[in-house]
């Protein structure tokens, strides 16, 4: 095993150099970096006469205050070499300077890594600890009303992007009847508050219906797959040849179908490393939640690319640590699984 997994570490190191060089070469060849940026925003406040792309039209700056802007972005250089630069930083973990805020990309990420992380770990627990269990009673209730009455809902939800819902939500139960906040993570008096209880109950008012957008498509997803997984093994010879063996049946599905019914939805798991880091920039984007996907979105549109290419990088690192953590996981449910040499 301990072999397997080296091997598995080692096919991080080039599949992180890919990911990073494809994202990086993208970001140089994509129209509209952080110069254009600067220019059309003098533009728009009306500094400039024409645009810099306009043919025969007047400039806002000369050609050499433009290459001096590419030089001091890093844009002067080939693509090979300013990767080779932007990596050497990594390694020191030296993500750059954000070229909008002007501010230390791991500063801004590591500020609103809280957020994510209390997101993704919400999402993460109240989907695996409600989902597995509710899929177990669906599949040992199916056919009746509360399996088909539960499905129907759970397919609904499916269906809906968490956006769609979350657009839904604030309209129903924020604008309407004002149950809730219409977005933010905390009020703004959230310091002002004396006890902890305050603010723990605060930060749980917010975080209602973002929460709601966040578990429809991933719960969904594992309650189905541990119903259906169930369903199939309690189908299998091995489980009709235990119960005729004598062995009562909640223990034929508790010893034996729970357990294989478990694999699929252990592969999953190391994935769901990833919410603790992004979760979903749209949702952000729509309950105002200042947090790593807003900040990926806003960098994306605003060509803030160190920015991006640090998200990213990160991104990178926890979808392949995560894969490993699934094979862990498939390895623990199923003992058929051997990592040999």
């Amino acid at each position: 095993m301990l072999s397997y997994f080296l091997r598995r570490m080692m096919l991080v190191i080039p599949t992180f150099l890919g990911i990073t060089l494809l994202i990086f070469t993208i970001t140089r060849f994509v129209p509209g970096g952080p110069v254009e940026r600067m220019l059309a925003s003098m533009q728009a406040q009306g500094d400039v006469a024409a645009s810099i792309s306009t043919p025969g039209g007047s400039s806002a700056l000369s050609e050499t205050q433009i290459a001096e802007l590419n030089a001091f972005y890093g844009l002067d250089k080939p693509v090979v070499e300013a990767y080779t630069q932007w990596l050497g930083k990594l390694l020191t973990l030296d993500f750059g300077e954000s070229t909008r805020y002007y501010e230390p990309v791991w500063g801004m990420i590591a500020e609103r890594f809280p957020v994510s992380a209390f997101y993704g770990g919400m999402t993460f627990f109240i989907s695996y600890f409600i989902s597995i269990p509710l899929g177990y009673y669906k599949a040992m209730r199916h056919g009746t009303i509360f399996d088909s009455s539960s499905s129907i809902l759970i397919f609904v939800g499916y269906a809906l992007p968490g956006y769609v819902v979350g657009v839904l939500l604030i309209t129903l139960f924020s604008y309407h009847l004002e149950w809730f906040p219409m977005g933010g993570f905390v009020d703004d008096d959230f310091d002002d508050y004396e006890t902890v209880y305050e603010q723990v109950k605060d930060v749980m008012w917010h975080a209602v219906l973002p929460l709601i957008c966040y578990l429809i498509g991933d719960f969904a997803t594992l309650t189905m797959t541990m119903k259906n997984n169930l369903m199939e093994n309690l189908s299998s010879d091995y489980v009709r040849t235990a119960i005729a063996k004598g062995l009562p049946f909640k223990d034929a599905v508790r010893k034996h179908a729970l357990r294989n019914s478990l694999i699929p939805v252990a592969s999953h798991f190391g994935n769901s490393l990833l919410f603790f880091m992004t979760g979903s920039f749209l949702i952000e984007v729509i309950f105002n939640i200042d947090g790593i996907g807003l900040l990926g979105y806003e960098s994306i549109v605003e060509r803030d690319y160190p920015v991006v290419m640090g998200i990213v990088a990160i991104n990178a690192v926890l979808l392949m640590i995560g894969n490993i953590l699934s094979d862990i996981c498939v390895a623990i449910a199923d003992p058929r699984v051997k990592f040999g040499v």
